[in-house]
């Protein structure tokens, strides 16, 4: 793997300011979690030793070079596993657009099978799809698409990687997404409701194959502990850790947050750090999922809405009450702060993977139902973001209807 990633960044050089083969960029999500950075390295490094093309094959962390220190766990495997940081390639690292009109990209996305809506011009460019999400992208001759909800997208890169070309396995890709599908399916605890069957399978097979493998708890421990230290963080920072962004008539950013909800509301000064981040970050309403855990590995999960916007935060939080698919088991938190709404989650095993399509899910409605947030109050954030989502509210009944090109217009006019 360190010799791959030494080879794409010199190949990388040596082609990219002059007119030249194919770039076939490997791509995670936008939260660039452990999952979709292992997942872009280990899948590319198998495309370039099968796909026998001429095209440069390369692996693409999708967040800034500079935003890698927030995601201590990856920076823990990455010395665990002997893999210098520096050979990694960065999103600003890489220009996908000026490969897009050359001519010369193309894209595997792996841990999400949807483009965000930032990056929706490089759409034509998706040649396959490897997730373990929610499908929202449909097969096609020119874009095979393999999306199973299993518990890591790296059991699906391993089976891949096994089936087709065991070969190129060695301790160390090994080491990766072995600690990679432990790490997302907790340590392999059926009460954490992460793992299926086939993350089992393949989890024993990596271990099989390589015996010399850390033991299974020690590791989680050695990750989870790495994951959930936010000491030294301030809140923008804890709220970048973590967090996917989702579109519709207003933006709403759900990040998740690794302390309990109550140390998450005695933070001072929370609501005006809160503000300043949607103000900065274009985001009109911030779901955050705080995580600890028990003694026994099980998760706690709470929520917090933050809006400037009282309907906006109403409407959302009484659309996850009601949610039934699954249900979350909310109940209202004691909170101290007049702009964020707080409950306790009572069904823990909804992660925020199962909490993203019921946002999706209540953006839609809206965006049907033209819902816009409250009339009355100053809108807090700029109302086009640069790479989030947008959603709104119902007004209250009796509040006129306000077009779309009359919303533009009153934000232009800001």
């Amino acid at each position: 793997m360190e010799e791959f990633l030494r080879s794409c960044r010199r190949t990388l050089q040596e082609n990219l300011d002059r007119a030249g083969p194919d770039v076939h960029v490997v791509l995670g999500n936008e939260a660039c979690d452990v999952d979709s950075m292992v997942s872009a390295m280990a899948f590319a490094y198998f495309l370039f030793k099968t796909a026998g093309s001429d095209s440069l094959v390369l692996p693409l962390m999708n967040i800034r070079q500079s935003d890698l220190v927030l995601r201590s766990d990856i920076v823990f495997l990455l010395r665990r596993a002997a893999l210098p940081q520096h050979l990694l390639l960065f999103r600003d690292q890489l220009d996908l657009r000026a490969l897009w009109r050359a001519g010369r990209l193309r894209l595997s996305l792996v841990d999400h099978n949807v483009l965000p809506s930032s990056d929706a011009d490089l759409e034509g460019a998706v040649v396959e799809v490897l997730d373990h999400h929610q499908a929202e992208r449909k097969s096609s001759p020119t874009c095979p698409v393999t999306v199973e909800m299993v518990g890591s997208c790296a059991t699906l890169v391993t089976e891949r990687i096994i089936k087709e070309a065991p070969q190129i396995l060695d301790q160390q890709i090994a080491l990766l997404l072995y600690a990679t599908v432990v790490l997302d399916c907790v340590n392999m605890a059926a009460a954490a409701g992460k793992v299926t069957p086939k993350d089992s399978c393949y989890v024993a097979e990596l271990e099989a194959r390589f015996p010399s493998l850390p033991p299974r708890g020690a590791l989680f421990q050695e990750l989870q502990k790495a994951k959930l230290d936010v000491s030294g963080l301030n809140m923008e920072q804890m709220l970048l850790k973590d967090m996917k962004a989702v579109s519709g008539s207003f933006n709403i950013a759900i990040p998740v947050i690794y302390l309990t909800l109550e140390e998450l509301l005695q933070t001072a000064e929370l609501e005006e750090q809160l503000s300043a981040f949607c103000h900065k970050s274009g985001f009109d309403l911030l779901l955050m999922m705080t995580i600890s855990f028990t003694e026994r590995e099980e998760p706690i999960r709470e929520l917090a809405v933050f809006s400037h916007s009282s309907t906006c935060r109403e409407q959302v939080s009484s659309y996850l009450q009601r949610a039934q698919s699954p249900t979350l088991g909310l109940s209202p938190a004691p909170c101290p702060h007049p702009l964020i709404s707080a409950f306790h989650q009572g069904n823990a095993l909804a992660s925020r993977k199962k909490l993203l399509p019921l946002v999706q899910d209540f953006l839609r409605e809206c965006d049907g139902a033209g819902c816009l947030g409250d009339a009355e109050e100053e809108p807090a954030v700029p109302p086009t973001p640069t790479n989030s989502l947008v959603d709104g509210c119902p007004l209250d009944g009796g509040l006129p209807r306000i077009t779309v090109e009359e919303l533009r217009s009153k934000f232009d006019n800001l």
